[in-house]
């Protein structure tokens, strides 16, 4: 089974976490799953950035990126290669490791 390791982030998940995630879940339901309150404004529809992560090991596990996240993605705080759309990116069989940007755009903050 594999594992996400959360860095720590001061607001979210400040002790970092490394949780089992299934194969086919997204990097964004694990987060949620354990309590990491990642937003996420459009409701996983891949329509804002708010679930903004960057895989900072294992990001080649990862299916690639559509266009369609790709084009949300360039509107992304602290945008970086490994970036992805945690909505957007299943795990597949091997452990990542993800860092939570600091800061997140969102144009109408809405409490989950």
């Amino acid at each position: 089974m594999p594992k996400i390791v959360f860095l720590p982030h001061e607001e979210l998940c400040p002790e970092g976490a490394a949780i089992d995630a299934n194969e086919g879940e997204t990097v964004l339901d694990v987060a949620l799953r354990e309590g990491i309150e990642i937003e996420h404004a459009c409701e996983k529809s891949c329509a804002c950035t708010t679930c903004h992560v960057i895989v900072r090991e294992g990001f080649d596990s990862l299916e690639e990126s559509d266009e369609l996240e790709d084009d949300m993605l360039d509107k992304a705080w602290g945008l970086e290669p490994e970036s992805r759309l945690g909505c957007q990116a299943k795990v597949a069989d091997e452990d990542l490791v993800v860092e939570i940007p600091k800061y997140t755009l969102n144009q109408v903050s809405e409490n989950h």
